[in-house]
């Protein structure tokens, strides 16, 4: 059997009175009914006395409070770094630890984002993919008669091929470069006396020139009247500077690249 003073360590009871919503049947009328249970041990009843008190306005609830529940002890299992769950790391050799985890694992994001944004930047002003299919043409040279120049579209500008003849080769060959405005002898603007390769923009305000036109046969630009000769050279007219010869190569016989 469990002694009384068992019972009564693991017991304890306390009363609570709630008011209810509920009114009174008649009013001014009022009435309570109060038991008061005394302690008896023999029977398992509470230590403490318990007051229970009942009415139309009055609602009784009775809660039993267990206070004195011993609580497990996990310290055996613990290690000795958490021990104590609020204490702080006081000690350099203690935080060194976090410290590192922490700073090594910041590099790591800010490496990462640092590249990630110089990669997007950069790649922001590279050429865009068009731009880089035309980077480079090929021309097939037989395609072109003698005498005859053709225009391609390369980087979104106007390409002049020229077949020159053998008269337009003597005849600019023997033109005074010390009386030209934009001095540039023949033999360095073409790398085949037989192939002239410019770009098709007046270098006065970038209008598209006219083939076989002019005073002096080579191109002519219609909007302010320049004139430039067979070998791309301004002879007359606003414009100041000869027209433009890209960097190209002859990887064969009748193949010309441009690029």
């Amino acid at each position: 059997m469990i002694s009384a003073a068992t019972k009564a360590s693991y017991l304890r009871a306390t009363t609570q009175a709630i008011g209810s919503g509920l009114k009174p049947v008649a009013a001014g009328v009022t009435k309570k009914t109060e038991v008061v249970v005394q302690k008896c041990a023999s029977q398992g009843l509470p230590f403490r006395n318990l007051r229970v008190t009942s009415g139309v306005p009055v609602t009784t609830q009775v809660r039993l409070a267990h206070t004195d529940v011993a609580v497990p002890d996990f310290s055996e299992y613990r290690r000795k770094g958490t021990e104590r769950a609020t204490a702080k790391n006081d000690s350099d050799e203690q935080r060194k630890t976090f410290t590192y985890l922490m700073v090594g694992a910041g590099s790591v994001v800010g490496a990462y984002g640092g590249k990630v944004l110089v990669t997007d930047f950069v790649s922001s002003m590279a050429a865009s993919a068009d731009v880089l299919a035309m980077a480079k043409i090929e021309i097939k040279l037989a395609d072109i008669p003698e005498g005859k120049s053709m225009t391609f579209k390369w980087r979104g500008k106007p390409l002049f091929v020229r077949h020159r003849t053998a008269d337009e080769i003597s005849a600019e060959a023997g033109v005074n470069v010390s009386e030209l405005r934009d001095p540039e002898p023949d033999n360095v603007r073409c790398q085949r006396p037989e192939w002239l390769v410019v770009l098709g923009v007046c270098t006065h305000l970038g209008c598209v020139p006219i083939a076989n036109a002019g005073d002096f046969g080579g191109y002519y630009c219609p909007c302010h009247g320049s004139h430039y000769d067979a070998s791309g050279r301004i002879r007359k007219g606003p414009a100041p500077l000869n027209l433009e010869v890209p960097a190209y190569t002859f990887p064969e016989d009748n193949v010309l690249l441009v690029g």
